[in-house]
């Protein structure tokens, strides 16, 4: 069975990481499908999140990543997928995430909404807690892979950040 994992993954954390490598025991091929949404700002293209997914996900066989428009539950149907796949963190979550799944039963009655709750150690990872702390020149690195901070802090015009030290 196909599913697919929608988002805009401006950038992939490792809390998505870790829903597509849950999502990949589950089914026999996950999709990450990357949203083309003009009406928001992103940090990266929709070409450097798919490679930083590609290089993210290289060690699943069977993970595909792709770009879409429009529906999820559309392009579900045109990849012949029968699920989609959603992370939740916390409560908030679960009440935006329910109702966009009984809209898109409404839309699509054959494509299922599977929920995978996040593990605890990513419960309070966002894309954009990752993007406010590099903002602020904090360090993400145990937040991304190594590869993706590198290319958030090339965005914010900075080097690594420094571990900070207790000063006394």
């Amino acid at each position: 069975m196909i599913a697919i994992y929608p988002g805009s993954f401006d950038p992939i954390t490792l809390g998505h990481i870790d829903i597509i490598e849950r999502g990949c025991n589950l089914f026999e091929k996950v999709i990450v499908a990357v949203l083309r949404n003009p009406s928001k700002t992103s940090l990266f293209t929709i070409e450097q999140r798919l490679n930083q997914i590609r290089h993210s996900t290289e060690h699943l066989l069977n993970v595909e990543v792709a770009s879409f428009d429009g529906l999820a539950v559309n392009y579900a149907k045109m990849q012949q997928a029968k699920v989609l796949i959603r992370g939740l963190r916390v409560l908030s979550d679960f009440e935006k995430e329910l109702q966009m799944a009984h809209t898109n039963k409404t839309l699509s009655p054959e494509i299922e909404t599977v929920f995978l709750a996040t593990s605890n150690e990513y419960s309070f990872l966002s894309s954009s807690v990752v993007k406010e702390i590099a903002i602020f020149g904090g360090s993400v690195d145990h937040l991304v892979p190594q590869h993706i901070a590198i290319d958030i802090y090339k965005c914010y015009d900075k080097t690594q950040p420094k571990p900070i030290l207790n000063q006394r």
